[in-house]
């Protein structure tokens, strides 16, 4: 019996060992194949534009494609129910907003958890604007609101259950207490031309694509959600200046890969990233779209990722938001 224990011990040993070896020779070399980042959202918005990007400087740095796929609806959460699916190897990586939040804790059937993903940078940040097409009798917050207690009114965003919906929701529902319907479209440039042709006449959205229709007077911001007014639109105000500090709701765009995947991988991806985000051509093309770079270490991002699931779900609780 004891020789036999000895036994069991010695090729339990054998099978870790050899386990071990797997997992070592897994990441070792990783990558050695195409990354797919996944965008649960259609082309043309913030998220998209970050992926396209840091997507183009990680490739040169790992020396291996990396393909953006934009899998769109229900709010992101095809999207990200689809990298949730996928196996925690490195090579399925979710590139998305607080939608990832957002959409599980508000009770829709999103078919994942915040806690299913585990974040591997925060690449970049935006400002959520409120904008209106040119014909829409409204310069500012106050004067919006003047409009949304008489008119019937609509709003656009890139899915129901995004944080600009909830931002907004918030805004006319909750405060200005008017009856302005919600619109949602697949994704925020759809949102933005929605607004542009006059189909809706506002938008709650990423401020990304926004600034050269403003400066064409196709669309008038009314405020954004940054903490200080701008460049791009030094006369646009923010939304604490408007009076509502309360909607202070940036868009980070945050890169993340199914639990369980392995820390080798993780820090590699963690450390390609904050490389291509520290160069000076990708600072120039966030600038050209109003992204501000993020970075930071792996327990850096683990911690900011807890604090706005917290956030938001306080939020959401807040507006009642399904």
């Amino acid at each position: 019996m004891q020789k036999m224990i000895i036994a069991g011990v010695k090729a339990g040993v054998f099978t870790l060992s050899f386990l071990s070896f797997l997992v070592f020779s897994q990441t070792s070399n990783f990558p050695n194949k195409p990354i797919h980042f996944i965008v649960p959202f259609a082309p043309g918005g913030s998220t998209d534009a970050t992926a396209r990007i840091v997507g183009q400087r990680v490739s040169e740095i790992l020396k291996q494609p990396v393909i953006v796929e934009n899998r769109a609806g229900a709010g992101a959460s095809i999207g990200v129910q689809y990298v949730s699916n996928a196996a925690p190897d490195g090579y399925t990586i979710l590139v998305v907003s607080p939608s990832i939040i957002v959409n599980a804790a508000s009770g829709a059937s999103s078919g994942y958890k915040p806690q299913d993903f585990e974040v591997v940078s925060f690449a970049s940040n935006l400002p959520m604007g409120i904008f209106v097409n040119e014909k829409v009798p409204a310069n500012t917050l106050e004067e919006l609101r003047q409009v949304a207690l008489k008119d019937r009114l609509s709003f656009a965003t890139a899915g129901t259950g995004t944080p600009p919906s909830i931002t907004c929701e918030n805004l006319f529902r909750i405060i200005w207490k008017s009856d302005v319907t919600h619109i949602p479209y697949k994704g925020s440039s759809p949102a933005l031309l929605a607004t542009v042709s006059g189909e809706t006449p506002i938008t709650c959205g990423a401020m990304t694509g926004v600034t050269p229709f403003a400066k064409q007077g196709k669309v008038k911001v009314l405020a954004v959600s940054s903490e200080k007014r701008l460049a791009s639109l030094p006369n646009v105000p923010t939304v604490i200046e408007a009076g509502y500090p309360q909607l202070r709701d940036d868009l980070w765009t945050g890169i993340f890969v199914p639990k369980n995947t392995p820390p080798e991988i993780k820090q590699k991806l963690n450390q390609a990233i904050n490389l291509a985000i520290q160069n000076p051509e990708v600072i120039e093309k966030f600038d050209a779209n109003d992204l501000v770079p993020m970075g930071g270490n792996l327990e850096q991002n683990s911690a900011y990722y807890a604090s706005e699931i917290s956030r938001w779900i306080k939020t959401i609780a807040l507006v009642k938001v399904k």
